[in-house]
């Protein structure tokens, strides 16, 4: 492996200004091969992790490209997020990439969560769809955005809300006690499987969506009730979110990943701690990122805006992403150029990530 530089990069928010501390909005870092700047570079970025040591950033900047591992201003701040302001501040890290590191061509690296995001991020670009969410005014930032010009999606989630109904347990019955549950729908009461009949998993599914359309009757009649007092938005929590019946039951879409396993270990402990996706949202956070109603952080209408060319990546041994994810990905893209492929391996890919850098490389390259 070549040598690597690392350049921390801190950017001012077309939305927020720097922290009282002194920190910038955005940031990242850089990862670049030593010499002459890349002419091609990577920009990943995710709803809420930290990317910027991103596990593919050194190795594919070993193999002669920039990338900008990037962080908006809701890294670690998922319970406030807002399409439309991250959106603006990607825009931040994409220009930086073109006008100051000297790239002329930039892959939007969607990865994980990140999928949905930087779809967004590409199909805002080249046809501004992306609206406030209620009540917040429009961000002017967002109507001028630079394009991508290769896309890729790797071990990607179908989109925010989609992933969290597929997750959520929707045996609970009361939102605001963590043990509530209606034992004819609780995916860990033995009398219901695994193994899951066809039927158990319709009225699973239904359920779970229900659950969803109900929490956002809840905050749309808060956000209502809201109106004329002090305050224009509330914390709420949303309890059990380790609980797609596809963790706990291998024969639900078999594939190469662990039986009974989510990514924070054995579901059942998992749905019933404190970490969860989703697990603190505001009222506006909810319609802006989980709603299956309200939420555009759904990835099959972006990925039908984006034509530039686009490789699908998904990992076989994948513990929250599907092979029906991967090929859904793929079938939404509009490109004419697209590519799916797979490796064997976990979400994060510990093993293969030479072998992921090699094929994304390649294909790179080839275009």
């Amino acid at each position: 492996m070549g040598e690597v530089v690392r350049e921390f990069v801190g950017l001012p928010s077309p939305l927020v200004g720097r922290a009282g501390a002194g920190g910038h909005p955005c940031q990242g870092v850089y990862h670049r091969p030593a010499g002459a700047p890349p002419r091609t570079a990577f920009i990943a970025t995710h709803y809420n992790v930290d990317f910027s040591e991103h596990y593919l950033a050194e190795h594919l900047a070993a193999r002669g490209y920039g990338f900008l591992g990037w962080n908006t201003s809701f890294r670690g701040n998922e319970a406030y997020f807002l399409l439309d302001h991250a959106l603006a501040e990607i825009g931040a890290g994409v220009r930086w990439l073109r006008e100051k590191a000297g790239a002329e061509r930039v892959v939007l690296l969607g990865n994980s969560g990140g999928g949905s995001l930087m779809a967004a991020y590409q199909s805002q670009a080249v046809e501004p769809n992306v609206a406030p969410v209620a009540g917040m005014r429009p961000v002017p930032a967002i109507e001028d955005l630079p394009a991508g010009d290769l896309f890729v999606a790797l071990a990607a989630h179908s989109g925010r809300p989609e992933v969290l109904t597929a997750w959520m347990d929707p045996s609970v019955t009361d939102e605001t006690d963590v043990l509530s549950a209606d034992p004819s729908l609780d995916p860990f009461n033995p009398e219901n499987g695994p193994p899951y009949s066809a039927g158990f998993q319709a009225r699973y599914r239904a359920a779970q969506r229900a659950r969803n359309e109900r929490i956002t009757d809840r905050v749309l009649g808060r956000l209502d009730a809201l109106k004329g007092t002090r305050a224009r938005d509330a914390l709420f929590n949303v309890h059990r979110t380790w609980a797609d019946l596809r963790m706990i039951d291998p024969g639900i879409e078999p594939s190469d990943r662990e039986p009974n396993r989510c990514y924070l270990g054995e579901p059942v402990k998992a749905n019933y701690g404190v970490f969860g996706i989703g697990a603190l949202c505001t009222l506006r956070s909810w319609l802006s990122m989980w709603s299956l109603r309200t939420s555009q952080c759904t990835a099959a209408p972006h990925l039908a805006r984006i034509t530039v060319p686009s490789l699908v990546v998904h990992a076989t041994a994948d513990e929250g992403v599907y092979d029906s994810d991967a090929r859904a990905i793929h079938a939404a893209l509009a490109a004419s150029d697209k590519t799916l492929d797979f490796v064997r391996d976990t979400h994060y890919l510990p093993e293969s990530r030479p072998e992921a850098a090699d094929l994304i490389d390649a294909w790179v390259r080839a275009r």
